[in-house]
């Protein structure tokens, strides 16, 4: 069974068909699905979208990208959402000084509040980190306690060891089985099996054979096949080793 570590199946790309895709989980062996939000109201349907399908569970956070739109009261709604049973993680949440989305001060005040409020109440994080290494890494040493993934991980063998010595997960997309990822191949090298986990981060970045074609949660299997060739260990063993480690972050049982 499959495991898709973080999704976007709110993405307007799936408007179309995304109830369909939802109701063939089952026949695509896919266990279950975290859905990420990036600002307010997309964490809110998330929330809702988990709630209402049992193979989705939800996460509620301010994208870096989103950080400047951020309400007023957005810590307490974030807080409320967080409480819901189906809400398992903060995230995404981050630094993304690549695009400049929103201004870097502004970014560096909602992701700092925000670790505070997965801090208070105990929630694991989900990260995202473009361009911002040094920042991020000098941030997650202030709350060292403070569970959570790397998603969406494309950084250096350093990096990656860095966030293993911070106790974190890491998360690979399809970017592991391009032809020119070696640095990403390189960092996966390093992370051990318990630390490992796998995501489409749909509908971005279909891995081979997909390429081109817009991604799907479906689509973990193919990252999960290179894993497991990457690992030398059997398909079976990865898909079941995903699944344990996203048990014990998001402190589910699925």
């Amino acid at each position: 069974m499959l495991f898709d570590t973080h999704a976007h199946m709110l993405s307007e790309k799936f408007d179309h068909d995304r109830q369909d895709i939802i109701d063939a989980l089952s026949t695509d062996d896919i266990l279950a699905i975290i859905e990420a939000g990036t600002t307010l109201d997309t964490s809110i349907a998330a929330a809702k979208l988990a709630s209402n399908n049992a193979r989705i569970y939800a996460a509620a956070g301010i994208h870096p990208h989103d950080a400047k739109s951020a309400t007023k009261n957005y810590l307490y709604d974030l807080g409320t959402l967080l409480s819901q049973e189906k809400v398992v993680a903060l995230g995404e949440i981050g630094l993304d000084f690549h695009y400049d989305f929103s201004p870097r001060d502004i970014q560096q005040d909602v992701f700092y509040k925000q670790m505070c409020l997965a801090k208070e109440m105990g929630m694991p994080v989900i990260l995202h980190s473009r361009d911002a290494t040094q920042l991020m890494m000098e941030t997650l040493k202030k709350f060292r306690r403070v569970d959570g993934v790397m998603h969406c991980f494309s950084g250096s063998v350093e990096t990656a060891k860095a966030c293993l010595k911070l106790g974190l997960h890491i998360s690979f997309t399809g970017t592991l089985a391009f032809t020119n990822a070696n640095k990403v191949r390189e960092a996966f090298s390093a992370v051990p099996l318990d630390r490992l986990m796998a995501e489409t981060d749909c509908p971005y970045m279909s891995p081979p054979p997909k390429r081109g074609k817009r991604n799907e949660p479906k689509n973990v299997r193919f990252i999960l096949m290179k894993m497991a060739a990457l690992k030398n260990i059997s398909f079976e063993k990865m898909c079941e080793t995903n699944i344990n480690n996203a048990n014990n972050l998001f402190k589910i049982h699925v």
